[in-house]
């Protein structure tokens, strides 16, 4: 029985630096609030002195300087760790967690080098393929022409593809006669930056491939389609080969025009700020990552960013990207509720997405993706996370692949029970 690792000594180290730095960030907030509060009474705006003068200012700095010290200290006495003399595979609900911190923090453990960062990979059952062509020969049992991938969404991994033993994705790529692939990547980053290294990789999956591929298949959740749209885009500008390859896309609940969620937490931000007693607290709802920030509006290009404070309250300001040309796109849509026509369900759609974003339905018709009706399917009594596991939404995607022309069997599903 193969034995799986839940903590390995580079957790350790990347966790310290994420408390040190929490400490930190912690003695900023409360330093901000002692500087407003110590205001002459009847100012309206918060002091644009950023640190405390006197006894108290020493206190902060001396906070600051022994939590660095001990940071300094802590992360050298773990990288002298030796690795364990059997490396085991990690763990499902390693992978899960790793995941999870990776979407709210992952920008914040690129930048700061952070062992926790996940790499982008291409990988099969949980462990990275090396693109390189007797490599994936070693890996493939039988390489096949045609590729299926899959692109999981933000705050997971590919192993949640899986309900238990069994992998939806893996099954389909059986029946279709496809080699099945897992992208795996920190879904922390901008979706731009994503979407770039996604294409490139593909560009290097397609060369070093042990036979010559003859069509791609990707079916992605959530924020997976914003970053294989992005991909697409740019993989475009450059002039790739592999699109050329790109057959269909499943987009499965995919936020294509933002999710609300984000927007509430944006408004947040700002009702924070109005005070000059909480403005230092509105510091805590930008923690969250460039991933999710970009979820606002759907951004997909650096354009969309860059140069912007993107927890500003602007509205949406992104450059329009149609759907790839000569791709046949699909669009799976979920609602918690009973019925697709009703206004609740229209608003709240899978719990996270809107029925409009996640069909690419756009008031303004420049940003409508315009997916045929008959490549639009409806999951009635199904939320976000649960269409992953849906047994009719896999036959719809079953039917859609195997035959390109075939109609969505009905507009939406059966309403159900249950919801997640």
């Amino acid at each position: 029985m193969v034995k799986h690792a839940h903590l390995q000594p580079s957790d350790l180290r990347g966790a310290s630096r994420m408390v040190i730095d929490a400490i930190v960030g912690i003695t900023d907030i409360v330093e901000a609030m002692h500087v407003n509060i110590a205001q002459l009474p009847g100012a309206q705006r918060p002091s644009s002195r950023r640190t405390a003068r006197g006894v108290g200012g020493i206190v902060y700095r001396s906070v600051r300087l022994i939590t660095g010290g001990i940071g300094h200290l802590l992360d050298a006495a773990l990288a002298c760790l030796p690795p364990p003399p059997d490396a085991k595979p990690s763990s499902v609900g390693r992978e899960a967690a790793l995941a999870a911190v990776n979407g709210v923090l992952g920008d914040y453990l690129e930048q700061t080098g952070n062992p926790l960062a996940m790499a982008m990979s291409l990988r099969r059952e949980g462990r990275p393929l090396v693109l390189e062509r007797n490599a994936l020969a070693e890996a493939s049992e039988r390489p096949g022409r045609r590729l299926l991938l899959a692109v999981h969404g933000l705050c997971m991994n590919d192993l949640q593809w899986r309900n238990g033993t069994a992998d939806p994705v893996a099954a389909l790529a059986g029946e279709l006669g496809c080699t099945a692939l897992y992208l795996h990547y920190n879904s922390g980053r901008h979706i731009s930056a994503n979407g770039k290294e996604f294409a490139d990789l593909l560009e290097i999956l397609v060369e070093q491939w042990p036979v010559e591929v003859e069509s791609l298949t990707i079916v992605a959740h959530s924020m997976g389609g914003l970053v294989t749209r992005s991909a697409c885009h740019y993989a475009a500008l450059a002039a790739r080969r592999w699109p050329a390859l790109l057959r269909q896309i499943v987009f499965i609940a995919t936020p294509h025009h933002g999710a609300p969620l984000e927007r509430g937490g944006n408004w947040i931000d700002l009702i924070l700020g109005v005070s000059r007693y909480t403005a230092p607290l509105a510091r805590l709802g930008k923690i969250r990552s460039a991933g999710i920030t970009d979820l606002r509006y759907g951004n997909l290009v650096d354009e969309d960013w860059r140069g912007r404070d993107r927890f500003a309250r602007v509205g949406d300001c992104r450059h329009n990207v149609p759907l790839p040309a000569d791709t046949l796109c699909y669009a799976i849509a979920g609602t918690n509720g009973r019925g697709v026509g009703e206004l609740g369900d229209r608003v709240l759609g899978d719990g996270l997405v809107q029925l409009d974003s996640a069909l690419g339905r756009h008031a303004v018709q420049v940003r409508n993706l315009d997916f045929p009706a008959s490549r639009q399917w409806i999951g009635v009594g199904v939320g976000h996370l649960a269409l992953l596991q849906d047994n009719e939404v896999w036959q719809q995607i079953r039917r859609w692949l195997a035959d390109p022309q075939a109609q969505a069997q009905s507009p939406a599903s059966t309403a159900r029970d249950g919801g997640g």
